[in-house]
């Protein structure tokens, strides 16, 4: 009982302060067939996932929601053309990523850790920061200069509101506000211009 008792209290303290969780998964095989979407958006904010052998056809893609660090190990890889795999955590703030993998096959690549735009009127959260990645590779050497060529790799990881700037944030925010209750009740919690842009994240990219 007095075990039980003390379990609850740190199950309470974790929730209560917001201490990060992570999610560890072992994936035997996964193939993704052409423009097929494996999604990861379990409620933990971080994630370690465990590939045997990956088979990602022509567009397909692994996303990943609500992810602040995602760790990618993947033992044996065919990759398509124009395969992604992105990751969003919260506050408009994309994931960081730490990947390893050993590429037997490989058309093209898209690492998308991109922090998102500060939509008025939709999201009420600054401009987000891009993402950390560090992609560890064996076996075919990616190039990343030539995005129709074979073996390519391109890792994204731009801040947010680059995109955006004050002329069609303010055009947004008058249409809103001539289409809803006085006042400024048709922007979320008074916000009018998203600011400036987010941080660019870092790419550090090597031979494993």
């Amino acid at each position: 009982m007095r075990i039980k008792i003390i379990i609850g209290i740190v199950s309470l303290f974790i929730s209560g302060h917001g201490i990060a969780q992570s999610t560890e998964q072992h994936i035997p095989k996964l193939e993704l067939r052409k423009k097929e979407k494996k999604h990861f958006n379990n409620r933990d904010s971080s994630a370690v996932i465990y590939i045997d052998t990956l088979i990602m056809k022509d567009k397909s893609s692994l996303q990943f929601f609500g992810k602040k660090n995602v760790k990618l190990i993947v033992n044996y890889a065919e990759i398509g053309n124009r395969a992604f795999i992105s990751g969003i955590g919260r506050q408009n703030n994309a994931s960081n990523f730490d990947i390893e993998m050993h590429l037997v096959k490989l058309g093209s690549l898209y690492v998308v850790a991109r922090g998102q735009d500060a939509m008025n009127g939709t999201k009420t959260f600054p401009n987000g920061d891009g993402g950390h990645v560090r992609f560890a590779y064996s076996g075919i050497t990616p190039q990343t200069s030539d995005k129709k060529g074979p073996n390519y790799l391109y890792i994204d990881v731009s801040a947010g509101g680059r995109t955006t700037n004050p002329t069609s944030d303010l055009n947004q925010i008058y249409s809103r506000i001539a289409t809803s209750a006085p006042g400024l009740r048709g922007v979320p919690q008074g916000q009018i211009y998203s600011g400036s842009p987010g941080k660019d994240g870092e790419i550090v990219l090597k031979q494993k």
